[in-house]
């Protein structure tokens, strides 16, 4: 695969910056007026864009559009361009408030995990555990994003927390070794899932069981502030459930 050139590397950065932002096909005009750091004309932006799409970075939805992000894009993205927001202790300590009286009941624990990174993330939180178990919360917050005004898109999303077996499937045949697992585009066999991002960790307890903890949203998540924030959680799981 072709190297990029720095300028076009803080190209596709802002265009995948602006794209999160906004749920909208980006087009030069926007990234010549919100971007100007980049110093570079419309035409060479344009140009740009038409080789970072041939790459494999983007995609054009529509012919007379601007550019969104391909899961190669974003992929790069997370790996290459992202820096994580890391939460400050305050942050920190709030969360492990809201789920530590509940620290001596897995149903209870992971119940209250879920609303609480539901209600950090502002997106869909899902746990589940290898005995089966799948808990869900903030359900109405992906109402709320332009992807899931799409009925079909919603209802699958919703169908897959009801049957647990599929649920269940995607979390735990990724591979174990990364503490984070991002899944999305192509990487679910479900096409109506597609335009979905999931971004899960694992964590044993004591008894050697094994439990996920994640979220559930658009592909265009806000990556650098979520990652954290779910790592924390599962580390806070991971420390609770050791004992038991």
């Amino acid at each position: 695969m072709s190297t990029l050139s720095d300028r076009e590397t803080e190209l596709l950065k802002a265009i995948i910056d602006e794209y999160i932002n906004s749920a909208t096909a980006v087009g030069s005009e926007t990234i010549e007026k919100k971007y100007p750091k980049l110093g570079v004309s419309p035409a060479t932006i344009r140009n740009d864009m038409v080789k970072l799409t041939k790459l494999g970075y983007l995609k054009q939805p529509h012919t007379s559009g601007g550019r969104i992000p391909t899961s190669l894009g974003l992929k790069f993205y997370i790996d290459q361009l992202m820096k994580e927001k890391e939460m400050s202790t305050a942050e920190e300590v709030a969360v492990k408030d809201k789920i530590w009286d509940y620290r001596d009941k897995m149903n209870k624990l992971l119940n209250e995990a879920t609303h609480t990174l539901a209600e950090k993330t502002k997106t869909m939180a899902v746990a589940a555990t290898d005995e089966g178990d799948v808990y869900y919360a903030g359900a109405a917050n992906i109402l709320d994003m332009p992807e899931f005004y799409d009925i079909e898109l919603t209802r699958a999303v919703l169908t897959l927390v009801d049957e647990k077996g599929k649920l269940q499937e995607i979390i735990f045949r990724q591979n174990v070794d990364e503490d984070i697992q991002i899944i999305f585009g192509e990487d679910l066999e479900n096409n109506n899932l597609r335009p979905c991002g999931f971004i899960f960790s694992r964590f044993e307890t004591g008894s050697k069981h094994v439990g996920a903890l994640g979220i559930i949203g658009p592909a265009r998540l806000d990556y650098s502030y979520i990652i954290p924030i779910v790592r924390y959680v599962n580390g806070l799981l991971t420390e609770l459930t050791g004992r038991w």
